[in-house]
């Protein structure tokens, strides 16, 4: 434990000052694949009942228009966060007919990459765009890729935590720029530690063979439908899922906020030579937004973004320059297959107190060097996280993952203790409860997952087409009474139709001249 971690936990524990780690908000984002009834992703539109995914808040679209997002709003306890996704769910259910929603993050029954459609988004100048970006990421990485889903978790710590931590470390500086400090030391830590997420949550170590189907990889066949990892973790955050060999020669530091700015500012405005030959706009149809490395500042994948809510029409750097870090987004997390929503209040309460650790624990600038390092235990964990005595990269030597991780716990613990403050021990069993998972590795999601396959001699497929139709059917039986979120989601979803509407009767150029004027 070092001195700096050390000294903010002892200002932290003075009477009344945990109650300041306390109110910090909550969102959750999670994708969910539209299939049909035997398991090929549906083909169908956007239903007309979720409103519009151009504007609707709460249900909208990701890369295809089959991977629905459902988004909570910030809200201030882990209860209401879960509590709001099951909502939407069960919202959204209503409106899908005999299609199902797929219980897992890896896609399955895939004949070609033509069954994955791009979303739609209508006729509207930024509609579009969104669109035609989306086909540049089918250019570029692959439309099986784009098909593979996962969970975000939205944290920011509570307005009264700040003026408290400015005491503790006696600044003086802007209050805006001391946040941002703050939550990229954050960031940073969670780069360091990613490996341990994908660890204790990781919950894909198998895919269908059509996922991979002509690609060579060093999976082991499980069955004749089956591929997997014998110790893997989370394929999805492998590389054979969320990975590409362009974006990760591509450096965005986090060791300042005018740093990871200038570089994703680089990022977007520098051309690459591979994409080049894609084309942009070939027979008068748009493949891309244009050949930069980053189309746009999105198409950057992190396991961490440090964010603000942007204004309308303000791109995601601008909204940082003008006003700093409000937030942190989580990115790493596979959809869990043993919950209806895909995440449970244990992991959260997890996710909370491991993200207040990250930003307590001293976090020095990532060098080239670490920054290496980081991506090999991130590879290492994704692929075989359980293997017995498997060793990281820390500082020079090597470390076993399991007393690395465990030894981070115990940090963490301490963490939780002030988050608890009296009122329970949610917090602290949450993290007693990732501890055992490292001191067992079949405790883990991964483990639990493969053990399924074993013990129901099923394979992926047939295990998550199971799981899709026991989680209709569970989402189906919920009482159907008109709660404040069932009519809030009625209401986005009516109100989002019109804006759309509007949206596309107040374009007045073109889509090229509007292009030309968003990247000048």
């Amino acid at each position: 434990m070092n001195g700096q971690f050390e000294r903010r936990l002892r200002g932290l524990s003075e009477p009344g000052a945990a109650r300041c780690l306390q109110g910090g908000r909550h969102g959750i984002e999670k994708e969910s694949l539209r299939v049909t009834p035997d398991g090929y992703i549906a083909a169908t539109d956007h239903p007309i009942g979720l409103g519009s995914a151009l504007t609707n808040r709460f249900i909208t679209t990701d890369y295809s228009e089959a991977l629905l997002e459902f988004v909570t709003p910030p809200v201030g306890s882990v209860w209401e966060a879960i509590q709001y996704l099951c909502d939407i769910h069960q919202f959204v259910c209503g409106f899908l007919d005999d299609e199902l929603l797929w219980a897992m993050s890896m896609p399955c029954m895939i004949r070609s990459a033509a069954d994955v459609p791009l979303a739609r988004y209508g006729s509207s100048n930024i509609g579009m765009m969104k669109t035609v970006y989306r086909r540049g990421l089918g250019y570029r990485y692959g439309r099986n890729m784009q098909a593979i889903a996962g969970i975000h978790f939205n944290y920011s710590l509570a307005e009264s935590f700040w003026p408290a931590y400015r005491d503790i470390e006696s600044c003086n500086s802007d209050e805006s720029a001391f946040r941002s400090s703050a939550y990229l030391g954050l960031v940073r830590n969670v780069r360091r530690l990613n490996w341990l997420l994908l660890y204790l949550f990781g919950a894909s170590p198998a895919v269908c063979k059509t996922f991979v189907a002509g690609v060579d990889t060093h999976l082991e066949e499980f069955d004749p439908g089956t591929l997997h990892g014998p110790y893997a973790t989370s394929l999805r955050m492998s590389d054979i899922g969320y990975q590409n060999s362009n974006q990760a020669a591509l450096t965005v530091s986090a060791n300042s906020l005018d740093e990871y700015i200038h570089d994703l500012d680089y990022a977007v405005r520098s051309p690459n030579k591979d994409y080049e030959q894609i084309g942009i706009k070939v027979d008068g149809v748009y493949r891309q937004l244009n050949a930069n490395l980053l189309q746009i500042e999105n198409e950057y994948y992190s396991a961490v973004r440090p964010k603000r809510v942007a204004r309308s029409g303000e791109k995601p750097t601008e909204a940082l320059r003008r006003g700093g870090v409000e937030y942190v987004e989580l990115r790493s997390l596979d959809i869990s297959p043993f919950d209806p929503v895909g995440i449970n209040r244990v992991q959260v309460k997890f996710l909370e107190v491991f993200l207040v650790y990250c930003l307590l624990k001293d976090s020095p600038p990532i060098s080239i060097d670490e920054k290496h390092d980081n991506s090999h235990n991130h590879a290492e964990s994704a692929g075989r996280g359980r293997e017995p005595r498997l060793e990281l990269r820390r500082q020079g030597r090597l470390c076993k993952l399991r007393d690395w991780g465990l030894e981070a716990c115990r940090e963490i613990l301490q963490v939780a203790g002030l988050l608890d403050a009296g009122d329970g021990t949610a917090y602290t069993d949450a993290v007693d409860a990732q501890i055992a998972a490292l001191e067992d590795p079949d405790r883990t999601p991964s483990a639990r997952f493969i053990g399924e396959l074993v013990d129901n001699e099923q394979s992926v497929f047939e295990y998550a087409m199971e799981l899709s139709r026991r989680y209709r059917d569970y989402f189906g039986a919920l009482p159907t009474d008109m709660n404040a979120h069932h009519q809030a989601l009625m209401k986005e979803s009516d109100a989002s139709l019109r804006r759309q509407a509007e949206v596309e009767a107040a374009d007045t150029i073109d889509f090229d001249t509007y292009l030309e004027r968003y990247f000048s």
